[in-house]
């Protein structure tokens, strides 16, 4: 499966809602460049500040995966899974599900490699997430609480401010997250 493309799929959801690059660096505080260097693929975007852009466009992180028609039965092979890859940070992110904007809960799979963290800017808040450290062991820093997870591990939160994972560890470490969108 080929890799999504964040710069074309950003610029399609920017114009769709008539934003112009400029606004949209204003509402998300990043700069008028970052933007257009991200819509032109010249730099690929962490997590946490996808996050961000997907906050200030109205979408959910998974909108910025190839949608699939809706179905009461989805399927998603383990070698056919949606993926983004930091450029920046040994990290990527690859969805569970057809993430359609259909379904009230998002899974996707955080791989870091020791080192790796989801992102230079702490991502926004979100729905309720619930996440289950499968691999290794990471941090989830939450405002000024911080919270140590080894694999088997589990947590759900509300994020009412901007939260941040970490690979401090040694070895990979994967995390499954699961969020429950904003109904509307």
């Amino acid at each position: 499966m080929s890799p999504v493309n964040v710069g074309a799929r950003l610029r399609q959801l920017r114009l769709d809602l008539g934003l112009s690059v400029r606004t949209l660096a204003t509402q998300t505080g990043f700069s008028p460049s970052l933007i257009s260097q991200v819509e032109h693929s010249q730099v690929m975007p962490s997590i946490g500040s996808l996050e961000r852009l997907a906050l200030a466009l109205g979408v959910s992180l998974g909108e910025f995966f190839t949608t699939l028609a809706p179905s009461t039965v989805r399927v998603v092979r383990a070698n056919a899974r949606e993926k983004l890859t930091s450029t920046w940070s040994p990290v990527s992110i690859e969805a569970l599900t057809p993430l359609d904007g259909t379904g009230l809960w998002e899974p996707v799979m955080l791989t870091m490699a020791p080192g790796g963290c989801s992102g230079y800017y702490p991502a926004v808040p979100g729905g309720e997430t619930f996440a289950f450290l499968c691999v290794g062991e990471v941090t989830l820093t939450l405002e000024d609480e911080v919270y140590g997870l080894q694999q088997g591990d589990a947590i759900t939160f509300i994020p009412v401010t901007s939260y941040q994972w970490d690979n401090r560890g040694a070895v990979l470490a994967q995390v499954v997250c699961v969020t429950r969108r904003s109904v509307p």
